[in-house]
């Protein structure tokens, strides 16, 4: 599902990452923790596409069977919409739009059609138990219900692949083993991969397998 080879980053003077490789398989749950610096946060942004790593002859990045090192900028942009989610430790929900709004929001910019969207948005939405949520703005959710609708924000385009950086880090203690269940679930109900970067241990130990980094190297 997703093969990394010797991903570098530098910002100015500062090596982030020294040349990480790794493969993860579909329908697996890989945590990525670490102390504060070592690059948990800007490897998964490159392997998301939302940065890119620094040139190499010996970089390499495949999702689905896509090199998307050679992805021109518009089709890399379609790729991520498509088949990739994202889920944050800061909702990111758009306050002036619905929690069935802002779950649309990937959907239509895929270019898919609204009636269709929107029933597919009010499904997660129910299957996430906000069904009666629908219609409220992110300031009338909970911070539990908010990162729901993040979740399904991120479902809306059926992904391969789910990318969740410090995602229970703004929840109360229950709220995030409710969110940490719900991985699980999403998991083995509809196949997806999940890389989740993470300071709990709690959800980092319940993964399939955990990657620890070390000064911008994933050391086991």
């Amino acid at each position: 599902m997703i093969i990394a080879k010797n991903i570098i980053k530098k910002y100015d003077s500062v090596q982030v990452l020294k040349g990480v490789s790794l493969e993860i398989k579909r329908a697996e749950i890989v945590s990525i923790v670490g102390a504060s610096g070592a690059g948990k946060t800007t490897l998964l942004q490159i392997l998301g596409t939302l940065d890119n790593p620094d040139k190499n002859d010996n970089s390499y990045l495949e999702i689905q069977g896509q090199n998307l090192l050679n992805m021109k900028d518009k089709e890399l942009s379609k790729f991520r919409n498509l088949h990739l989610g994202f889920i944050f430790q800061f909702q990111q929900l758009l306050p002036e739009f619905t929690a069935l709004e802002n779950v649309c929001i990937p959907a239509f910019i895929a270019g898919k059609e609204k009636a269709q969207t929107e029933a597919e948005a009010m499904k997660l939405l129910n299957y996430l138990g906000l069904a009666e949520r629908i219609h409220h703005k992110p300031n009338e959710l909970s911070g539990g219900e908010q990162q729901r609708v993040a979740v399904a924000r991120a479902l809306i385009n059926k992904p391969a692949v789910i990318f969740a950086d410090e995602p229970s880090g703004n929840l109360d203690t229950a709220s995030a083993e409710n969110l940490h269940q719900l991985f699980f679930k999403l998991r083995d109900e509809f196949n997806q991969t999940f890389v989740i970067v993470t300071h709990n241990e709690e959800l980092a130990n319940m993964a399939d397998r955990k990657l620890v980094m070390v000064d911008g190297l994933i050391s086991e």
